[in-house]
């Protein structure tokens, strides 16, 4: 019996939550450069796990980032109200450094760089 039905928990449902994700993350500005975190490359990797629990490993442009103490729990609180998301955790991570060349070919153009 084929219902097609489509549980969060299958590929496809764990990709459309990571999609509703990336969305929200685009959402979220870092205060000093007027492009989402997504875009700047400092969300390296978002894992959801069959409970629907997303692990989100990000950096900052550096440790001495002024948003260092508020920017991560924002984005766990914005990720974890996302609908179908059982909670959220953000693990702040230093390696590998980031740098510019980490942003999208859009955020680069934005800031003039390309």
């Amino acid at each position: 019996m084929d219902t097609h039905s489509k549980s969060l928990q299958s590929p496809s449902g764990v990709e459309d939550l990571k999609d509703k994700i990336v969305e929200v993350l685009k959402t979220i500005y870092d205060p000093e450069i007027p492009v989402n975190i997504y875009e700047i490359g400092l969300i390296y990797e978002v894992k959801v796990d069959v409970d629907n629990v997303v692990s989100i490993d990000m950096t900052l442009t550096s440790p001495a980032c002024p948003v260092a103490g508020t920017l991560p729990g924002d984005v766990e609180s914005k990720v974890a109200a996302i609908s179908g998301v059982a909670s959220a955790k953000v693990n702040l991570v230093w390696e590998p450094t980031w740098t510019p060349e980490k942003m999208s070919e859009a955020a680069q153009l934005q800031l003039g760089m390309l």
